[in-house]
Order: structure tokens, then C-alpha cells, then sequence
């Protein structure tokens, strides 16, 4: 009887094969065609809808609020599927950190650009919501171009997703604000 077990050898080179196979796709991913322009957009108007919805504070308010989260889930879901349709695999991190944004920066810019149009809102300052708006937008999407551009030069620390944990609070946060809104009326 002959043994079949595997050296330390054979595993590092087995490995190595996995870690090239894995650089390699990297280098190969395409992105479809407006699939950041899409996502931006998708932002712009998700952070125009929350900011006049919150401040109205009425029952347009909370169904404008959730009108712009639809439109930013149903971008979001279209161009992930267009990116594994494309490229064949699902990568996490893309969509935890480019379309779910916990990447730091894409968060940040997230944050002030919602901010900054939630107090142009309460100001009435209409065209100021517009502007901070479509620059979150905008920021939004490089920050993603950023991530895919790190990414493919390191996929190893740059592919992991997000924290679950972060994502969770930060849902966990809006569904809050939602119902302290809904109840505010």
C-alpha cells in the first residue's frame, strides 16, 4: 500500500500557484461600463432624497427618504450583478467597500456630503443640497476607483470585506433615524 500524504513541499507550492492564480484575476478584473458613474449617481440622488425628506419631517418626507434608499439598493444590486456576470466571481470587498462604501474615505466622504445637504435642507439653501449632493456622488465613486486601483496591486490586504459589525451599526442607525422621523411627524 502506497501513502498518498502531502509534504510541506507540496502544500507551499500549491500555495504559491493560488496566491499567482489570485493576482493574476485581479489584473484581469473589468468593470463594466458605468458601473462607478452608476454608483455615484445612485449616492447623489439617495443623499438629495434623505435630505429633503428629513427635513420636511412629514409623510413625504419618510417616503422620499426611502424612494432614494431604493433607488441606491436597486443601482447597487444591478451593477454587482453586471460585475459578476463580467468577470465571472463575486469579490467582497467590492461590494462591501466601493458600493456599500465602509471603505474609511468612501465613508467620510459619504458622512459630510449627507451632512452638508441635511443643513442646506433646514436652511432651505435647495441649491446647496444639489451641490453637496452630486460632490458625495462624485467622491463617492473615485473613492471607488481608488479601491479597485489598491486592490488589484495588493488583493490580499485589500479584498477583504468590510466589518459586518460596522455595516450592522451603521444600518442599525438609519433604520433609527427612519423611525425617529416617522415618529417626529
Amino acid at each position: 500500500m502506497e501513502s498518498s500524504s502531502t509534504t510541506p513541499d507540496d502544500a507551499a507550492l500549491v500555495l504559491d500557484a493560488a496566491e499567482a492564480s489570485r493576482d493574476q484575476l485581479a489584473g484581469r478584473l473589468e468593470v463594466p461600463p458605468f458601473f462607478f458613474t452608476s454608483i455615484g449617481a445612485a449616492i447623489a440622488v439617495q443623499i438629495t432624497s434623505a435630505a429633503i425628506g428629513i427635513a420636511n419631517q412629514n409623510a413625504r418626507g419618510v417616503l422620499l427618504v426611502v424612494a432614494g434608499a431604493a433607488v441606491f439598493a436597486l443601482t447597487a444590486a444591478l451593477q454587482l450583478a453586471r460585475f459578476r456576470r463580467r468577470n465571472g466571481v463575486w469579490l467582497a470587498g467590492l461590494a462591501s467597500r466601493v458600493v456599500l462604501g465602509t471603505a474609511t474615505t468612501a465613508s467620510t466622504v459619504y458622512l459630510a456630503a449627507m451632512a452638508a445637504a441635511v443643513w442646506a435642507a433646514f436652511s432651505a439653501a435647495w441649491w446647496f443640497v444639489v451641490v453637496a449632493s452630486v460632490v458625495g456622488g462624485v467622491g463617492y465613486a473615485l473613492c471607488g476607483r481608488r479601491w479597485l486601483r489598491i486592490y488589484r496591486g495588493d488583493p490580499e490586504a485589500h479584498g477583504q470585506p468590510g466589518s459586518r459589525a460596522l455595516l450592522a451599526l451603521v444600518v442599525l442607525a438609519a433604520l433609527t433615524a427612519l423611525v425617529a422621523l416617522v415618529i417626529q411627524r
